[in-house]
């Protein structure tokens, strides 16, 4: 069983078991959490469409970690202005495990 769930204004295709890394959700360390922004649920060939959410469907997840995602660096320029700019940007994540799917 799969859903497509919707946190931090993206949207993850997530099964029981997985592991993945949404935008910081303000939540202490080992604390479950319900993510009841739920768009699709599948399994096999069935599949349920929320217009735009599923009712009664929820996704409850293990808070894992916290952490920040690499550095990435932007660099503005101007050519020929004298114009240079360097800046570095580190984005913080929440790790979660999926649990369960409740439909």
């Amino acid at each position: 069983m799969y859903a497509v769930i919707k946190t931090g204004g993206k949207q993850y295709r997530v099964s029981a078991g997985q592991k993945l890394k949404v935008e910081q959700i303000p939540a202490d360390v080992g604390a479950e959490i319900t993510l009841d922004q739920v768009l699709l649920v599948g399994e096999g060939e069935s599949v349920k469409v929320g217009a735009p959410l599923v009712v009664g469907v929820a996704v409850k997840a293990t808070v894992v970690s916290h952490g920040r995602h690499d550095k990435i660096k932007i660099f503005k320029m101007r050519r020929r202005k004298h114009y240079q700019k360097h800046q570095g940007h580190r984005q913080n994540y929440t790790e979660l495990r999926i649990d369960a799917i409740a439909a």
